[in-house]
């Protein structure tokens, strides 16, 4: 049987860096916020931004859903309460924790929230003391290298079944 998430949430402040001097093309951006709390979530629009994704094309609805009960979910929200991104670890709160579907929505893109995210997975207090984070990706290496991640020192240990056409409906 598998343990729902801790209860709760953890909220933190972001102020991005100042953007606006004279090198920059965008605004200041006001403050962003991290929360755990399941039911600040905006389930449809985090399964429209899955289903559209190159990791999770076609993702069914139901799918998302049972992700997000079984995992321990980061919601960014934007200074109007809206959601601007989402992270989640799913883990033991032991020893291990494999980091996915992280995401910031394109209007909310170059100001920080990806790092606001990545440092509340690393700041958690459920999380401190694994012995292993583990993630994929495609194009993001830069972003997660700032946080520790690196290539495995051994490829040759990791095995996996990967289904990338798992949520493809026949034709």
């Amino acid at each position: 049987m598998m343990a729902n998430p801790p209860p709760g949430g953890i909220s933190k402040h972001f102020s991005p860096p100042d953007l606006s001097g004279p090198a920059s093309t965008m605004e200041p951006t006001p403050c962003y916020t991290v929360s755990t709390e399941p039911a600040r979530l905006d389930v449809p629009l985090i399964h429209a931004f899955l289903s559209g994704s190159y990791w999770a094309s076609g993702i069914p609805l139901e799918t998302v859903e049972r992700a997000l009960r079984h995992s321990l979910c980061f919601g960014a929200y934007g200074p109007e309460g809206n959601q601007a991104g989402f992270a989640r670890v799913v883990t033991d709160y032991a020893t291990f924790g494999y980091v996915a579907d992280v995401f910031v929505l394109p209007e909310h893109r170059g100001r920080g929230v990806s790092k606001l995210l990545m440092a509340a997975i690393h700041a958690h207090p459920d999380l401190q003391g694994l012995r292993r984070l583990l993630l994929i990706t495609r194009d993001a290496h830069g972003l997660y290298r700032q946080f520790g991640y690196q290539p495995p020192a051994d490829p040759s240990q990791i095995l996996t079944v990967h289904r990338p056409g798992v949520y493809q409906t026949p034709q």
